[in-house]
């Protein structure tokens, strides 16, 4: 319910606050000199939210800011590059949260798909009401396969589905299955979602607080990205799977860091990174 300032609260806890803390730190990251993102939306959401988000999460460092800001800008250009290969194509976003990307990416044809648990749908729709035909959220599971019921997609339709900031907090064998679901549903399609590295998962499951003192959920889903991009290029139903940066954007240091990733192998396959999949078509699926 809104308070007297018009604000809306929330008492989002466990995996589906992980929202509140992405959106301060984008937020934040928008709003600071020398932005690597563009996004007011994401600052009129936090304002609209009666929520304690310093004493929640902390300062907000500069320096997680821009790796929040980066990370979202290497999530938008690849639905952009999407979206102009395939105009009018859907994109569905799994575990959105809010995620103000749509307003960042929009061509005035693409159609958003939005799939979240009750409690953050409820939050999100209060603060970003759905807008249909175009974009519109379905209440419910990403690992629940009546999203894709929901969806309607046909065989002539252009499928990306994005997870930002979620598969990190799935059972490893949920991920994979839920990655073949989305290779087998929607062939010709892609995917796009990010990874944190094993001792990153490590130290969630211990517990050990982040910077600010906030402790994340457990994250159990911690890989080797390079090696994830090695293994799932053997599955059929993926024609290609690789990793992909951030546009080299921002302040000195933020596009000296970038471009060591590019160049330093190592940096690229083992630190925390953003996963592109293209599926084939025609492989073995319920679509044909």
């Amino acid at each position: 319910m809104p308070d007297r300032r018009g604000r809306v609260r929330t008492d989002l806890a466990g995996v589906p606050e992980t929202t509140l803390w992405t959106l301060y730190h984008r937020a934040r990251e928008a709003d600071s000199a020398y932005s690597v993102i563009e996004d007011p939306k994401a600052i009129d959401v936090l304002a609209a939210i009666d929520f304690d988000f310093y004493g929640r999460f902390g300062s907000a460092p500069p320096w997680l800011g821009r790796f929040i800001g980066l990370r979202a800008a290497a999530f938008d250009t690849q639905v952009r590059q999407f979206m102009n290969a395939y105009p009018g194509a859907t994109v569905v976003v799994l575990g959105e949260g809010l995620e103000t990307q749509f307003w960042r990416v929009d061509d005035g044809k693409v159609r958003w798909f939005t799939v979240e648990l009750p409690e953050t749908a409820a939050l999100r729709t209060a603060l970003l009401p759905d807008d249909p035909p175009r974009r519109r959220t379905l209440a419910g599971s990403a690992l629940d396969p009546k999203w894709i019921e929901e969806l309607g997609a046909t065989a002539d339709d252009h499928v990306m589905v994005v997870a930002q900031g979620l598969l990190m907090y799935l059972p490893p064998a949920q991920v994979r299955a839920l990655i073949q679901r989305c290779a087998e549903e929607f062939p010709g399609g892609s995917m796009v979602f990010d990874t944190v590295p094993r001792r990153v998962s490590q130290l969630t499951v211990r517990g050990l607080p982040g910077p600010g003192g906030y402790r994340p959920p457990p994250m159990p889903w911690g890989v080797t990205p390079g090696r994830l991009v090695d293994e799932l290029s053997e599955d059929p139903a993926i024609g290609r799977a690789r990793l992909v940066d951030p546009p080299a954007i921002g302040d000195p240091l933020s596009s000296t860091v970038l471009t060591a990733r590019r160049l330093l192998p190592l940096m690229r396959r083992h630190g925390p990174a953003v996963v592109r999949l293209d599926f084939q078509r025609g492989c073995p699926g319920k679509r044909p």
